[in-house]
């Protein structure tokens, strides 16, 4: 039977290395696919270190998700070491360098409000809509295997997700 991401962290913790190289397997794509999406595929893999490198040691400090896949935590680690790249200045935008255009930075104190802002609308979600959203939105993943985890229907979780999203846009237009 396989052990959850709880499971593994703890094992780690204990010193169980090859846990942590199933949960490394077990996320892997996941977040190596949020990172392609947002930087080149060189700072990707090096990013994909870092998030996993920072989840280490978190969890060798006993900082971990506790009750819930490590999915959603895996993301934001991977959210906050892309920021730290942008950051440095070490992830490029390809069309800007074709064009020859300048660097623009970004106002990183908004970015990080609206981040806040996000947060604290998906917070008012009911948990199934709140659930439902996430994983089909941040994780990408079919409809179909969400009504399996949620044991619900296919249209029952795109409505959640539909449902979800107008109050999300709703509670965000409120906001400004």
């Amino acid at each position: 039977m396989a052990r959850t991401d709880e499971q593994l962290m703890a094992a780690t913790r204990r010193g169980d290395a090859d846990a942590f190289g199933e949960l490394f397997a077990r996320h892997r794509a996941l977040v190596l696919a949020y990172l392609v999406r947002r930087a080149t595929r060189e700072d990707s893999a090096d990013l994909l270190a870092e998030t996993f490198a920072a989840a280490l040691i978190a969890v060798h400090d006993g900082r971990w998700p506790r009750g819930t896949t490590a999915a959603p935590w895996l993301l934001t680690i991977a959210r906050h070491k892309l920021v730290d790249a942008h950051r440095r200045g070490r992830v490029e935008d390809g069309a800007r360098r074709r064009l020859a255009l300048e660097r623009v930075e970004p106002d990183y104190e908004e970015v990080e409000a609206v981040g806040l802002d996000v947060e604290a609308a998906l917070a008012t979600l009911p948990p199934a809509d709140r659930a439902a959203l996430r994983a089909r939105v941040v994780d990408e993943r079919p409809y179909e295997d969400i009504a399996s985890e949620l044991q619900s229907t296919e249209p029952a979780v795109r409505q959640r997700v539909s449902r979800a999203l107008r109050r999300l846009r709703t509670d965000l237009e409120r906001q400004r």
